[in-house]
């Protein structure tokens, strides 16, 4: 499509989605949120925070904590790992070869370009070490490179697993090591064609036996046809020792992150769910996952609530569809979770950090920042918390976008931003 034609329809975009939008001001977080009616145009609403510079400026974070740029200039840092040692692990890259289906996709596809970083795909693992435990990580280098768009770490005894886009693989760790000793094995295939969604979230059991990948759909409601969803929009269950994988979990959209919660040993997920059902649908979520669950897409969001744009229907698919445990707010886009663990204390003792990297399809801003859902007794029970603002400036230009989240045992919380290339470190004020 040319400049002048693309902004010929985006000028029509927003003169259609100006009429009749819903109430963006509706609260929609928690356990029970109240959910609009679908409202549907010939292109949703799109509007992207234009990136800006941090300057000067930090994040914001409670009374009491403090915050401090790790590691800057990297090459798009998305997920990071804490190692038994303290040095941290950071997945930098980009992914995703899906073609655009309609113009509406071409279109989207230019929004969101507007809100990303430009700088090209690392597709690498960068190492930050702190040598004598000052908060200052004076030693910044490569890890390992040449991967394909690595998202997902696990670390297990001395196996240090990677899911790059389209593949599972495992490197040989050593403690204290600065580099990896040699290419990694592949322990399975992933599935990446088309890869519309391309981030392979990750995670580890407890007992080590089994990784826990998240693999996001191929469309945002079956475009392509369901034979393209073929392993798509689930979370596979993989045998650590011989690479064998089964389906743990379906119906997840986009699943973009995975922790297990420390006490009860539950798998949880943030999942970003469909779009073009208003600027108020539909949430994206924070679940516990249940072995052998389906959490409804496509044919249903947020429990049992039908998408009537999915043929042909499935009335079975829709009567066992699993209502999400708390819902994050819609189009927030989370991209990173983490539980406390009593590591940052106060308020944030027990509960799951949350990074949404922030929306692009409602008039609205939303996400852009790190939240806190406090838990008790293993379940989400309260209002989320601002942890990490200031993502947005005041004339609603992006400074960063937060992704993945990591708690360090030593107490600090590492937070991944992908647009400002920077590794954010907040700790307690002692």
């Amino acid at each position: 499509m040319t400049r002048p034609g693309l902004l010929s329809v985006l000028t029509l975009s927003i003169l259609l989605t100006a009429c009749g939008a819903d109430d963006d001001a509706m609260v929609l977080y928690g356990p029970d949120p109240t959910l609009p009616e679908p409202s549907r145009g010939l292109l949703p609403n799109m509007t992207i925070a234009k990136p800006t510079g941090w300057g000067d400026e930090l994040p914001t974070v409670p009374e009491g904590y403090s915050v401090s740029a790790i590691a800057t200039d990297l090459l798009i840092p998305r997920q990071t790992l804490v190692l038994p040692n303290g040095d941290i692990l950071v997945a930098e890259g980009r992914g995703g070869n899906a073609s655009a289906l309609r113009p509406k996709h071409v279109i989207a596809g230019y929004i969101k370009a507007q809100g990303n970083t430009s700088v090209k795909s690392g597709n690498r693992l960068t190492l930050l070490r702190d040598s004598d435990g000052d908060g200052t990580y004076e030693q910044q280098g490569i890890f390992a490179e040449d991967l394909n768009a690595p998202y997902g770490l696990a670390l297990i005894g001395d196996d240090l697993y990677v899911a790059n886009q389209d593949a599972l693989v495992r490197f040989d760790y050593e403690e204290g090591q600065t580099r990896a000793s040699a290419a990694p094995e592949t322990l399975t295939e992933l599935p990446s064609a088309i890869n519309h969604h391309w981030t392979k979230a990750m995670t580890a059991s407890e007992d080590g036996d089994y990784l826990y990948v998240g693999i996001g759909s191929n469309s945002n409601i079956t475009e392509r046809g369901m034979e393209a969803e073929v392993d798509r929009a689930v979370i596979w269950q993989v045998q650590t020792d011989t690479g064998a994988h089964k389906t743990y979990a379906s119906g997840v959209r986009n699943p973009t992150a995975l922790a297990m919660h420390p006490d009860t040993g539950s798998l949880w997920a943030v999942v970003n769910e469909r779009d073009e059902l208003g600027p108020n649908l539909t949430p994206d979520y924070l679940t516990s996952v249940r072995e052998g669950g389906f959490y409804g897409w496509p044919y249903s969001y947020w429990g049992q609530n039908v998408d009537h744009r999915v043929r042909p229907q499935d009335p079975d698919k829709v009567a066992a569809s699993i209502t999400p445990d708390y819902s994050l707010g819609s189009h927030v886009a989370p991209l990173g979770v983490d539980f406390a663990d009593g590591k940052l204390g106060g308020a944030f003792a027990d509960g799951a950090f949350v990074g949404q990297h922030g929306s692009w399809n409602r008039k609205d801003l939303a996400g852009y920042k790190v939240v806190f859902i406090p838990f008790n007794d293993g379940q989400p029970a309260g209002d989320p918390v601002d942890f990490a603002t200031g993502f947005i400036d005041d004339e609603g230009k992006a400074r960063g976008r937060p992704v993945g989240v990591t708690v360090d045992p030593e107490g600090a919380l590492i937070i991944a931003d992908d647009l400002s290339n920077t590794i954010w470190r907040v700790t307690q004020e002692r």
